[in-house]
């Protein structure tokens, strides 16, 4: 019975789609980092979890480089082939092993400095933090190649790798090294789960980028683009995860664990978004190489996402207490009443996300200023208003209602135009 029952399920997965492979691989991944924060959560405690959360939302804030050269490479691996491809490969590998080695240089310098901004107990996991970021950007460049292609089975086994090394390495170090500051373990695990995140590397694409060399190779659209995607990704991490940095800043370590647990749990509507958003960029820029309508691609993601976020937030007003217990403990239940407010800030978040990748996608670039201006907009209101953690999140709900509430108008303001020319 149990051989057949795996014979089964085999079968049941082989007639998957790729797409389908991705999106279960994705939702693996984010269980497993879930598992991770939420063991973290409970071994540490509120104060010491302030401190691993923290090196988790550098890590978040410095993606918005990564996923430039991931958003980058996948649209040029599509756009490109042959020689020109091989030289645009050159070219961006380069650009993100200097971006690397820079941003990581930089938070070794100041290191003492973010020290004494966020007040943790040490300012050497900042040292080992930083030794990570080249890696980091060459792996999201790894993946580009992979996502551009629409590899989504290679591209799967690159998030799982990095996913299961950090929880392998993480706590087994947590285990048997109680003698080392946590925050050092913590961030020694991300910077070593970056080597696994390269696998599988393109070894074949590499040679043939250091082989071939193209006269004439234009590289200003591609420099646009991604300065254009570089400022959109900017806002976006601004959006996401200033909140988390200014709480560590205003409040004390156990208020600021406890607003730090409050953000992983409603932040899981972001993280299924995101693989939405991955499967949508290259089809959404391949149907536009082709002239095709790409609407439909758009509302069958927004139709998703609104779906996926309307059960979420419900499920946080309906069971705060019951969610909280189970994923981070009853040391944690004090931040029940704010779950579902703020589910509601990122689900609403999430969708608008969705809108600007689209237009980011089809060269559309007013998407990006109005979500750099609610960005800004969002930590200036956390700033003037910090009484409670519930303030926190009433800013940030008021914030991406707007942003939501722009992105439609413009959404709308396109299809009239698009209308009125045909």
């Amino acid at each position: 019975m149990i051989a057949k029952a795996t014979q089964n399920a085999w079968l049941t997965i082989k007639k998957l789609s790729a797409e389908q492979t991705f999106f279960a691989a994705i939702l693996l991944v984010n269980a497993g980092n879930y598992l991770y924060n939420l063991v973290l959560g409970r071994l540490l405690g509120p104060a010491a979890f302030a401190e691993a959360a923290l090196l988790i939302t550098l890590l978040l804030i410095l993606s918005f480089i990564g996923m430039t050269f991931q958003i980058v490479t996948a649209k040029f691996s599509v756009l490109y082939s042959g020689r020109t491809y091989f030289a645009f490969l050159k070219f961006i590998s380069k650009i993100a092993l200097w971006a690397g080695t820079i941003s990581g240089l930089a938070i070794v310098a100041f290191s003492q400095s973010l020290e004494n901004i966020f007040h943790t107990e040490s300012a050497l996991m900042f040292v080992i933090f930083g030794a990570g970021l080249p890696l980091y950007f060459i792996m999201s460049v790894n993946r580009g190649v992979y996502q551009g292609r629409e590899d989504f089975k290679k591209l799967s086994v690159t998030y799982q790798l990095e996913m299961f090394s950090r929880l392998a390495i993480t706590f087994a170090l947590l285990y048997t090294l109680h003698f080392i500051n946590p925050s050092l373990i913590v961030a020694g695990g991300i910077t070593i789960s970056l080597v696994f995140g390269l696998m599988p590397l393109q070894k074949k694409v590499v040679i043939n980028a250091q082989i071939f060399k193209v006269s004439g190779f234009k590289t200003t659209p591609i420099l646009s683009f991604f300065a254009v995607t570089a400022f959109y990704e900017l806002t976006q991490i601004i959006i996401n995860n200033s909140d988390i940095l200014l709480v560590k800043h205003y409040f004390e370590s156990e208020q600021a664990g406890l607003y730090a647990s409050l953000a992983l749990i409603g932040r899981v509507v972001y993280f299924v978004a995101w693989m939405f958003v991955m499967l949508m960029l290259p089809k959404v820029i391949r149907l536009k190489k082709e002239g095709l309508d790409t609407r439909s691609i758009l509302m069958k993601y927004v139709a998703f996402i609104a779906g996926l976020s309307a059960c979420i937030v419900l499920g946080a007003f309906l069971f705060p207490v019951t969610v909280v217990k189970l994923m981070f403990g009853a040391q944690y239940v004090g931040i029940a009443p704010l779950l579902w407010q703020y589910a509601l800030a990122t689900s609403v978040f999430a969708i608008a996300n969705i809108f600007a990748y689209y237009f980011l996608s089809l060269g559309q670039y007013i998407p990006v200023i109005i979500s750099a201006v609610l960005g800004l907009t969002q930590i200036a209101l956390i700033i003037f208003y910090h009484n409670s953690l519930q303030q926190v999140v009433v800013m940030q709900i008021l914030a991406m209602v707007c942003l939501l509430f722009f992105q439609l108008g413009y959404f709308f303001y396109q299809n009239r135009r698009n209308i009125h020319r045909n």
